[in-house]
């Protein structure tokens, strides 16, 4: 018997649950991830390999297929699965809100009688009003998503204090700063805003100039931030903060292409764990970067192996938002770069409620499973 199914076994045993033993799976369980983000998209590559991790933690098969940031397809990809045999859909479809799709993925899945779960954004609270998991949406069984204010405010936080160090005694004026967003309807990118403005309200001495949208891209990041500082190149911004580590990197092309250089005349933020964010922090390209959020597809996963071995999440609720982010100074970076950004051997059958049934909170600690403290 495989250590993982010893172990589930061994725990249900111990406290008696033989109900849960007769009921659980015999067959392996499926889980198809649609993948809003493209497939060489470092932040998304990492999620899906950190879900592979988790499932192969777990003994559960899982399916990723990828929206390339087309809400059109990810349709089209629910559609599909909806319209397999029904001995070839998978067990759960997880989704996202990418650009408010949520609701059309999951009643497209329902009419196939697939269960779907929504992971790294949920509903929008205007669509809330109307829909819900398992009522307005009966086959939508709940969301998690990371708490993306968090990854606003820590890296805003971090870029305005560096700054305010920087800046020359006696000096007046307030801090220019230039924000690159990602877009007007993704949750994440309206709570990264806002958990950016949060602390600009903490800071009068830091001033918002210019939000731009661009779509998450580098190269639309790097044409807007082109033609901001062209345009107001008597004031250009001293900090630059960024929705994502792609956008930080198109802005910091722009600007060292008019001679600015990163990290002295403009200091960036960034969020995500990719490779080049991590060495960008190490070289002092980067001045605050958060990240952590690609965990939520495992620990999402680790929630409905829960609830298909008879531990349902609801009674943390069923629209979930967990602390997931983590800001990494150079020490850390150091770290991530050291073991090339994969993962440490992580049993993921720790962090369950049906391998450890004595366990009543979930902790997904994504700088204890990183290893970083």
């Amino acid at each position: 018997m495989p250590a993982r199914l010893l172990r589930h076994a061994l725990s249900l045993l111990r406290c008696g649950a033989l109900s849960l033993c007769l009921l659980a799976p015999s067959q392996a369980q499926t889980i198809t991830f649609v993948n809003p983000g493209h497939a060489d998209e470092q932040f998304w590559i990492a999620a899906s390999q950190a879900m592979q991790l988790a499932a192969r933690s777990l003994g559960v098969k899982l399916e990723v297929l990828y929206a390339e940031r087309q809400p059109a397809r990810a349709l089209a990809i629910c559609r599909e699965l909806a319209a397999r045999p029904s001995g070839q859909r998978p067990d759960y479809v997880i989704i996202s809100n990418e650009r408010g799709s949520l609701v059309e993925n999951a009643r497209a899945l329902a009419e196939g009688g697939i269960k779907s779960f929504a992971a790294f954004s949920g509903l929008l609270p205007q669509e809330q009003a109307r829909w819900s998991p398992r009522r307005g949406l009966p086959l939508l069984l709940g969301s998690l998503e990371p708490r993306a204010q968090d990854a606003g405010y820590l890296t805003a936080k971090a870029l305005i204090r560096q700054g305010l160090q920087g800046r020359q005694p006696g000096q007046g004026a307030p801090l220019r700063m230039l924000a690159l967003a990602g877009d007007r309807t993704t949750p994440s990118s309206l709570l990264r805003s806002e958990g950016m403005r949060r602390a600009l309200a903490e800071h009068p001495e830091v001033e918002l100039r210019l939000q731009l949208f661009a779509n998450w891209r580098r190269d639309e990041a790097a044409q807007l931030v082109r033609g901001a500082l062209e345009k107001n190149s008597g004031e250009a911004p001293q900090l630059v903060w960024a929705g994502n580590d792609e956008m930080a990197f198109g802005a910091m092309e722009a600007a060292e292409a008019l001679g600015l250089r990163a990290g002295r005349e403009l200091l960036f933020s960034a969020v995500n764990t990719s490779r080049e964010a991590m060495q960008a922090v190490v070289d002092g390209r980067l001045t605050a970067l958060s990240g952590g959020h690609f965990l939520a597809g495992a620990w999402a996963l680790v929630m409905l192996y829960d609830l298909h071995h008879g531990r349902d999440f609801a009674s943390e609720g069923l629209q979930l938002q967990r602390p997931m982010f983590m800001l990494f100074d150079k020490s850390a970076a150091r770290q991530m770069l050291a073991r090339g950004g994969a993962l440490p051997a992580t049993d993921f059958c720790a962090y369950s409620k049906a391998c450890n049934p004595k366990l009543k909170r979930y902790r997904f600690d994504s700088a204890a499973l990183l290893a970083l403290r």
